[in-house]
């Protein structure tokens, strides 16, 4: 049986190191390249509609060759013809998270965060955003506050009537007055601006949220889909205060829980290696040179 077992683990043991032998650095980096683009890709599509399309293709491929293997020539030739429909569908199919994905290259940082404001500064909008809110909540006045990231929400802020103003809470809470021209729509805040107001938001398609959720919550959800905006949410009927993030929403946040999420947003954080400052390393270097 020793003997047995040796015979085999040779001959794979064998391969083994001839498969490892020809592995360089190169090879190894290539792979942990395109790792990390799958596993962005994954992130990407996790917790939408579309991770349930991207398994159904991945059983279809998996049949396919399954039915190649077992020579069934009828099946394998539907299945065939379905994969080279779907493969030209795609595009369309996952329209919304090519879009994203192609905005996060575009509009994304370079190797690191970008700065937007000082430590001070970041308090005072954390304090005026949540004492607007915990004020908005108690009067029970509905709301919907977009705070900007990385993709840009020129499209959105179009929708709606230009502002430009430094936000406040007296200026907050005069946007959302009720029977006010800017009380219904959405607030978009970039940075320590309030870009505009009565803004259009994309609903939400998915059905399984509560019936409880109404439509500046659908409203809030549909946008955290398609972007990587946090959008702050007012309830008129309960004064619940919500928050919605990456198509999540997470409700009865107090002034606490508020301010914990507003945090990664306006909070000063270490600088990464941006592109400017590559540019400058390299006219330095030319210069000693």
């Amino acid at each position: 049986m020793n003997e047995f077992l040796e015979s085999f683990q040779n001959p794979v043991s064998f391969q083994l190191h001839g498969i490892l032998s020809t592995v360089g650095i190169l090879d190894i980096i290539d792979i942990l390249i395109v790792a990390v683009i799958f596993y962005k890709i994954y992130e990407m599509l996790q917790d939408t509609r579309a991770i349930t399309l991207v398994k159904g293709l991945i059983i279809l491929m998996v049949l396919t060759i399954v039915c190649n293997f077992l020579e069934l020539h009828a099946f394998f030739w539907i299945l065939q013809k379905a994969l080279a429909f779907l493969f030209v569908a795609l595009p369309i199919v996952f329209q919304p998270e090519l879009r994203r994905g192609l905005e996060h290259i575009g509009q994304g940082r370079f190797l690191g965060p970008v700065v937007h404001m000082n430590d001070e500064e970041a308090d005072q909008m954390i304090k005026e955003i949540t004492k607007t809110a915990s004020q908005l909540s108690k009067k029970k006045i509905g709301a919907l506050m977009v705070f900007e990231r990385e993709m840009g929400l020129n499209d959105i802020s179009a929708t709606g009537i230009s502002i430009d103003g430094e936000v406040s809470y007296e200026l907050l809470m005069n946007v959302f007055i009720p029977n006010t021209p800017l009380h219904d729509g959405a607030a978009v805040i970039r940075g320590k601006r309030l870009v505009a107001a009565a803004c259009l938001l994309p609903l939400t398609e998915s059905r399984n949220l509560s019936t409880e959720l109404g439509t500046r919550h659908r409203a809030a959800i549909g946008l955290s889909e398609q972007c990587d905006a946090l959008v702050l949410v007012v309830s008129e009927e309960t004064g619940i205060i919500s928050v919605a993030d990456n198509g999540h929403i997470i409700r009865d946040l107090d002034a606490d829980g508020l301010k914990r999420r507003l945090l990664p947003i306006f909070t000063t954080e270490k600088p990464g290696v941006q592109l400017k400052d590559v540019k400058e390393y390299f006219t330095n270097w030319r210069k000693e040179k």
